[in-house]
């Protein structure tokens, strides 16, 4: 689906190059996901499951990090002092108790963190898809995946291909990558009565200072800036909120946007369809309009699109 202006239409993902424009900036999530979700056993006997989230003491992914943030499950059955094993590659010490079901965990490993994830780490594939083979996982990441650390992939960009990407740069489009670790901010739902009571976790991104000048220069020009995917929105628009202007490094963002936003940054987006009661769902409301994103979701109901990770992706331009 295409929303520019007024205009809604609808087009198929192969057509982004017809979109684009000669001088656009396209900005593109290379995070990769990682095996992060992990199966052991309590002292007990009974299963446990650990999803590695970030190091305890840094957004960023650190490979040699013993300590972590990690969701538990059963969270009631792993109290501090507990232990995960892991057969032969080690064990997970529950060292502090978080809230929303968090933990920070100690892991004693007998092999390097990264085998350690390869031998005994899952994908961490959305609940409603039960295919785990090989195929499937390397289906989770973008063709352009590169720097390690996200739990779930920024999945407007599983619709790319390499071969769309070099039409869309020899068309005069300017491919620039950042990275954002997806993590609880991205995927997490609102589960309160209100918007306020919901607690935005913030996520860790990287922008390098060749790419703050392609963005600089677009926006000195006048050129549009084309965000793939919310987690693109989130760490341009949460950088300059941050600092004033879009600052090179590594940074972190719990930025949170909801309807009433003033966006700096990002001209146009791609996304995918999400679900009520989603932090996506409320960005992208901001971006596009409330009243227009509601009309949009309304006709793609009624012409039965496809919602979820690997569901249809909406070009939508900011609103006025």
């Amino acid at each position: 689906m295409v929303l520019e202006g007024a205009a809604m239409q609808h087009r198929r993902f192969a057509d982004l190059g017809q979109l684009l424009r000669p001088g656009d900036v396209l900005v593109l999530n290379e995070t990769r996901v990682i095996a992060a979700r992990l199966f052991g056993r309590r002292a007990s006997g009974g299963r446990a499951e650990l999803l590695l989230l970030h190091p305890a003491d840094s957004m960023q992914y650190e490979p040699n990090a013993s300590r972590w943030i990690a969701m538990a499950r059963p969270a009631r059955r792993l109290r501090r002092g507990d232990r995960v094993a892991f057969g032969e590659l080690g064990q997970a010490t529950i060292r502090v108790e978080l809230e929303e079901g968090l933990r920070e965990i100690e892991l004693s490993l007998t092999v390097p963190l990264e085998e350690f994830l390869d031998r005994a780490g899952r994908m961490p594939l959305p609940p409603y898809i039960h295919d785990h083979s090989p195929r499937a996982e390397e289906r989770y990441q973008t063709v352009f995946a590169r720097v390690p650390g996200s739990v779930a992939a920024p999945t407007a960009s599983l619709h790319f291909t390499p071969e769309l990407l070099r039409d869309i740069e020899r068309n005069g489009v300017d491919v620039v990558r950042l990275s954002l670790n997806v993590g609880l901010g991205t995927f997490r739902p609102v589960t309160g009565d209100t918007v306020e009571e919901h607690v935005m976790h913030a996520e860790a991104y990287a922008i390098s200072p060749s790419v703050v000048e392609s963005l600089q220069r677009a926006r000195d020009d006048g050129r549009r800036i084309v965000a793939a995917g919310t987690t693109v929105v989130r760490a341009l628009e949460g950088n300059v909120e941050s600092h004033g202007r879009i600052e090179p490094g590594e940074h972190t963002t719990g930025l949170f946007i909801t309807p009433g936003f003033r966006f700096r940054v990002v001209d146009a987006m791609i996304t995918n369809f999400h679900l009520p009661r989603s932090t996506l769902l409320m960005l992208v409301s901001a971006f596009g309009g409330f009243g227009r994103i509601r009309d949009a979701y309304a006709e793609a109901i009624a012409l039965r699109y496809r919602f979820y990770s690997f569901g249809d992706a909406m070009f939508v331009s900011r609103a006025e």
